[in-house]
């Protein structure tokens, strides 16, 4: 009687759904008539609405000891191992109850949500495999559904979502696992990947031999800790050599470390910049541009790995590149100095779409005015309409525009005023300078002189000219 006191008791508080004190009345009820399978009962469905279904499913299975014709104790056993992610433990249960009564519906929705289970994880293992990690993640989130208390399920939601590169969720659901057993070796594997997967190796690896310490034969935890180990030591190495100044080994290191883990985007990304500045420094230039694109490729938010490129652009004279580059940085972050760098390159992109008068001349951007005078001197009489006044039409109008290109280009390069603004990118045309109307044979007569004072151009043959100066 005092027994059925507590039971009743229990009843009271679990219908005003006070499920700790309905745990304790039944609890009560137990410990003075430990037989009775339907106070193991009670107290596992009370358990249940608790969330501690492990600790419920050692009441549902007392319950169904004391009493195997008892439908409502197999019936929460099948409840806890299917919340548990048990769906095979869960489908004997519910096929015992449809023994003891085949017409019990419960049992039978609950037959068919053990089978779903059971075809989700078929699904999600094949998907994993073939690597489809988000069919994976979906396929653990319906399992979930009716499975909410697996930590099998949950582990592998968040390794996926690691390797999706989606950290602060997979972190999530590791943590919260870590908080209800900290022992998880699972969990705390998961955690340290997405620690690796996120440049933090040093912090990846204590997680990961904690997970050995827990689980010794874990060789997932075993594999990420010796690639993270691999890879932190083949990173160090190289950016010793490049200090250094041993570039071919930095190369080389570099290489070998991108081999190790074509998961790691993050650190593979700061690789392949780091490969490209060797090469950069190299002076392969075309190499650099493609290790960065690679980096920009893996993580699109690479600030350096955009600058990196922007400059080889900029060296190979590839300026529109450069340009956006440029822009992508400074919309990025909007300083001083990425937006000096961007108007650079707009400045060069300006200058070369304009005629290139120092390659007119064939001179440095540095030459002097001796330099400019004499490369004037040569090019204008190479070009001189009359030296091809026996040449095809063609020839002679080709001729003729090199000729002026080659007048405009000294009128500039010697004035320091206009080689100024040329080489800053204004616009000439602001001096008053209109190349449309420009006479080149005023610049040659001043320049040579007028003809038959001391200079002359006199034919040969046919063709054929020799200069003569006084």
């Amino acid at each position: 009687r005092e027994a059925e006191s507590f039971k009743e008791q229990g009843n009271a508080y679990y219908a005003k759904k006070d499920y700790n004190e309905a745990y304790n009345y039944y609890t009560k009820a137990i410990d003075t008539c430990p037989n009775n399978a339907s106070y193991y009962g009670n107290r596992a469905a009370t358990l249940m609405m608790l969330g501690r279904f492990r600790e419920a499913l050692g009441d549902a299975q007392q319950s169904v000891r004391l009493d195997d014709t008892f439908v409502r104790g197999h019936l929460r056993e099948g409840k806890c191992h299917l919340s548990l992610g048990n769906a095979m433990a869960a489908s004997r249960c519910f096929q015992r109850v449809l023994e003891l009564d085949h017409k019990n519906t419960q049992a039978q929705q609950e037959l068919k949500n053990a089978s779903t289970v059971l075809e989700y994880e078929k699904i999600a293992e094949v998907d994993f495999e073939k690597r489809d990690f988000r069919k994976v993640v979906f396929c653990m989130d319906r399992a979930l559904e009716f499975a909410p208390a697996c930590h099998r399920f949950k582990i592998l939601k968040a390794e996926c979502l690691a390797l999706l590169g989606r950290y602060p969720e997979a972190q999530s659901v590791a943590s919260d696992i870590l908080r209800m057993d900290s022992t998880n070796a699972d969990a705390l594997y998961v955690r340290g990947l997405c620690l690796y997967y996120e440049d933090c190796i040093e912090k990846a690896v204590q997680f990961f031999v904690q997970a050995l310490r827990m689980a010794p034969d874990h060789e997932k935890a075993c594999l990420a800790c010796r690639n993270a180990k691999a890879l932190k030591a083949k990173k160090e190495d190289g950016n010793k050599a490049f200090k250094e100044g041993n570039y071919k080994l930095a190369y080389e290191l570099y290489t070998e470390a991108l081999g190790i883990d074509p998961n790691n985007i993050k650190t593979n990304a700061k690789l392949y910049c780091n490969r490209g500045t060797v090469n950069s420094k190299l002076r392969k230039l075309e190499e650099a541009i493609d290790d960065c694109t690679n980096a920009v490729k893996l993580d699109d938010t690479y600030i350096k790995a955009y600058l990196r490129r922007a400059q080889c652009y900029m060296d190979t004279e590839q300026y529109e590149d450069a340009v956006r580059d440029y822009e992508k940085v400074y919309q990025t972050e909007k300083t001083k100095e990425y937006k000096q760098l961007l108007k650079m390159a707009q400045v060069e992109l300006k200058k070369s779409k304009r005629k290139d008068y120092y390659k007119i001349l064939g001179v440095d951007k540095n030459a002097s005015e001796d330099e400019i005078k004499k490369a004037y001197r040569k090019r204008a009489l190479m070009h001189h309409p009359d030296r091809h006044s026996g040449a095809s039409a063609e020839v002679q109008k080709e001729e003729e525009k090199k000729f002026k290109e080659v007048g405009e280009a000294f009128t500039i390069l010697s004035d320091p005023k206009k080689k100024a603004r040329y080489d800053s990118g204004q616009d000439l045309e602001e001096d008053g300078l209109n190349m449309g109307d420009f006479d080149a044979n005023n610049i040659f007569k001043a320049f040579f002189g007028a003809p038959g004072s001391n200079f002359s151009f006199e034919a040969s043959g046919p063709g054929n000219f020799f200069f003569q100066f006084g």
